[in-house]
């Protein structure tokens, strides 16, 4: 089976779950996990900008998109000459059964269901004692933020962190005076990539909150990625519980 992958972390995805070179035939130019293995698959662009003629020159039998990391317009043209599946991930149990069904998809069952229960685990054990409310920074010029219909959102209210922004959906601009409620502001790695500098630039703002970078990939990442990030996480809670003390 040969497949295409138009999202990072499916194709992350798929070889953890035990896929090689030989079948992973196409990536984009964002997939760049693991490091080793996707350097010998072919670029086809990148998420918003796919390049159909190169995928067709590969004659992929399966292309994996996602609803929110594609453009429609593109997965659409594809269809007319391939078999897409289209992936969408908002939740826990969204990302539970995109392994299933991908662990189905490739016969490997067994392996998906590892990862599955491993990231319930981590989720389980990895947990703030009383919720802190934070703000999670995407971008910058406007600052963005996002809303309760992301996973990045699921994924804070599961180690124990209050989106300020709840009442909010998918990736609204947002003021730094939006910010005041927030005991803790985050600035993920990506999409945008937040550096120290922009920490003190909020800190002129809001001297006395904790501002900090976070991995992007950790929170935003779904399929087999949230599995590898139990350190990360528990290093972050114990971060934060430090300053509750």
């Amino acid at each position: 089976m040969k497949i295409v992958s138009l999202v990072p972390s499916i194709t992350e995805a798929l070889f953890d779950l035990g896929l090689t070179e030989n079948e992973v035939i196409g990536r984009t130019k964002f997939c760049i996990h693991p490091e080793e293995r996707i350097k010998n698959v072919p670029i086809i662009g990148g998420t918003k900008n796919i390049n159909i003629e190169k995928i067709k020159a590969l004659q992929p039998d399966i292309i994996l998109a996602n609803k929110e990391e594609n453009i429609k317009e593109q997965v659409e043209a594809l269809m007319d000459d391939f078999r897409v599946i289209v992936t969408n991930v908002e939740t826990i149990e969204d990302n539970y059964y995109l392994l299933k069904s991908l662990g189905k998809l490739l016969g490997k069952e067994e392996r998906a269901q590892l990862f599955n229960l491993k990231i319930y685990e981590m989720l389980n054990q990895a947990k703030l004692e009383n919720p802190v409310k934070a703000a999670y920074l995407i971008w910058k010029n406007p600052y963005m933020t996002i809303g309760s219909d992301t996973f990045i959102h699921r994924i804070l209210t599961e180690i124990g962190f209050e989106n300020i922004f709840k009442d909010k959906t998918r990736y609204p601009e947002i003021t730094t005076e939006d910010l005041e409620k927030a005991d803790v502001i985050m600035l993920s790695s990506e999409p945008f990539p937040f550096k120290e500098k922009h920490i003190e630039e909020l800190r002129a703002f809001y001297p006395e909150k904790k501002i900090m970078i976070v991995d992007g990939e950790a929170f935003s990442w779904y399929g087999t990625h949230i599995a590898k990030c139990e350190h990360y996480f528990k290093e972050l809670l114990a971060e934060i519980h430090a300053m509750q003390i």
